[in-house]
């Protein structure tokens, strides 16, 4: 069988090793020394500061609407993970969709101004597949309008635009170190913030408001990652660069094989990016064509992912419906094929030939 993804594991023994240290101590959470160690060790992988891992990937969105004080409506994307929208309305916000730019799949900035209103305070927006937002209009909006930026970087680890890591960019950016992620702790994610002072207010955020065993800063939660989760992510880091390698290789094939089809197109990435290769999205003409082609796949046991569907703004528990055209259109007609280490060349191939046939 050929799911969309397959784990990265390195040999047990060597995730062992690094666990019983934390074993040894007792010291199992609370920000250990390989959580630490890890924080550090990604801090040079990735070239960023300000930062610290979290247990999942989505209490960073709902931490940083916290401490930007957004409370009333908050502009974002239906072309995304549901963690996207939902964090926003758990946080008794109000999300306002705007709809997406047709090739690059993120929020389309032309539409972002026309919908703020006196209530607007934030803007949400998700790097797709990695591939940057429009970051440069974005950000001169949002100066303009006096509002924040939250970018959703959840697929974006590894990820430089103009030669500067993605998570460097924005108010906030939020990712995921979720098992299905190029990067993982087995669950987990992190927070990403370059002001000195915002991070401080979400670091404290996300250890219950801590700050020192004995006082409080504020208000806070518990998204504290454990030992364990470091461990698996301080096992898996020295295997970035060969992961990337071997999925850039099998990214070409897909490429090269499935270019001529006149059935789909594949997604471009967006100037200055340099890409992380974390999936492998295609477009097909129809929704019908799309249908066939996996019920034709999944006779061979091979199961690609329909991301993201359906668009976000059709979720049952909104309070009122708004069409977003191209992000409903996309949703139907896209898919992402299986791609990770352990993926063969010669499956690449069969997939490919199913597809093409």
């Amino acid at each position: 069988m050929i799911n969309v993804t397959q784990t990265f594991l390195p040999p047990i023994e060597e995730f062992q090793d690094i666990l019983k240290r934390a074993w040894d101590k007792k010291w199992m959470t609370n920000r250990g020394e390989l959580l630490l160690e890890l924080e550090l060790k990604l801090s040079k992988y990735l070239n960023v500061s300000n930062f610290f891992i979290t247990t999942n990937g989505t209490l960073p969105l709902q931490i940083g609407l916290k401490a930007l004080n957004i409370t009333k409506e908050v502009i974002t994307t239906p072309f995304s993970y549901v963690a996207t929208t939902s964090a926003i309305i758990w946080e008794n916000c109000t999300p306002a969709f705007v709809d997406i730019e047709q090739d690059s799949l993120t929020i389309d900035p032309l539409k972002i101004e026309a919908a703020i209103t006196e209530n607007t305070q934030a803007i949400l927006a998700t790097h797709v597949f990695g591939n940057p937002c429009d970051i440069g209009q974005i950000e001169t909006i949002a100066k303009k309008h006096n509002l924040k930026v939250i970018y959703d970087g959840a697929h974006c680890f590894g990820v430089n635009y103009k030669s500067k890591s993605i998570f460097a960019y924005g108010d906030i950016v939020t990712t995921s170190f979720h098992s299905t992620k190029l990067f993982h702790t087995g669950e987990g994610g992190a927070v990403f913030v370059p002001n000195d002072i915002l991070y401080k207010k979400c670091y404290y955020h996300h250890n219950f408001g801590h700050d020192g065993p004995l006082a409080y800063h504020g208000l806070g939660i518990n998204a504290k990652a454990s030992e364990m989760q470091a461990a698996v992510g301080l096992s898996v880091l020295p295997y970035m660069d060969q992961i990337i390698e071997k999925r850039k290789i099998l990214t070409i094939q897909y490429e090269n094989s499935l270019k001529e089809n006149k059935n789909l197109t594949l997604f471009e990435y967006r100037d200055s990016t340099e890409r992380n290769y974390s999936y492998m999205p295609i477009i097909f003409k129809t929704e019908a064509h799309l249908e066939s082609v996996l019920e034709k796949l999944a006779a061979s046991k091979i199961f690609p992912r329909r991301y993201f569907y359906p668009s976000l703004n059709t979720l049952p528990y909104l309070e009122s419906f708004v069409s977003m055209p191209i992000s409903e259109d996309i949703c139907n007609r896209i898919v992402c094929l299986p791609l990770y280490y352990e993926l063969e060349e010669q499956q690449v191939t069969q997939i490919c030939n199913i597809i093409n046939s």
